[in-house]
């Protein structure tokens, strides 16, 4: 049986997975180094200062904590990093176990791990899940044995 619809979602998945690794990437790496730059952090409070809404104490608050928001938003980002790689990984031992119709139950489950990983309701997930679905209800088709076996005409004494 082919199991093409399977391993197209998945590759897909795998596509779009590995894509956003890399923007991820690319946005903790620059957003980092833009958090830390004096240039931004002046015109950040220059901003919040003519803000009529922003309090001294705001202000004040704001100026003793962003070091802490700049740390945070570097392990978060890693961290989401880190599960996207996870999810990636499954996905293609996912692939893989599909492919040749190895183990589809084993795939489906890595599907779905890969989806959770990915983010609960997103388009990956969403494909994984699809993917996922089809290893689980698809069924290789009943091997007939050869009838001679069975309905021989010849008669044995």
């Amino acid at each position: 049986m082919s199991r093409t619809g399977e391993i197209v979602l998945g590759v897909i998945s795998a596509i779009m997975t590995l894509l956003s690794i890399i923007l991820v990437t690319i946005l903790v790496v620059s957003g980092s180094s833009v958090m830390q730059d004096e240039a931004f952090i002046s015109e950040f409070q220059n901003v919040m200062a003519t803000d009529p809404n922003v309090t001294e104490a705001d202000l004040q608050l704001i100026n003793d904590n962003k070091d802490v928001v700049i740390d945070a938003f570097n392990v978060f980002g890693w961290v989401f990093i880190i599960i996207l790689v996870i999810s990636l990984i499954l996905n293609i031992i996912g692939i893989v176990s599909v492919s040749k119709n190895k183990n589809p139950k084993l795939a489906g489950i890595m599907f779905i791990l890969a989806g959770l990983f990915a983010g609960i309701i997103s388009i990956t997930s969403i494909l994984l899940y699809v993917a996922a679905i089809m290893c689980f209800v698809r069924k290789p088709p009943v091997q007939l044995q050869e009838q001679e076996e069975y309905y021989t005409t010849e008669k044995t004494l």
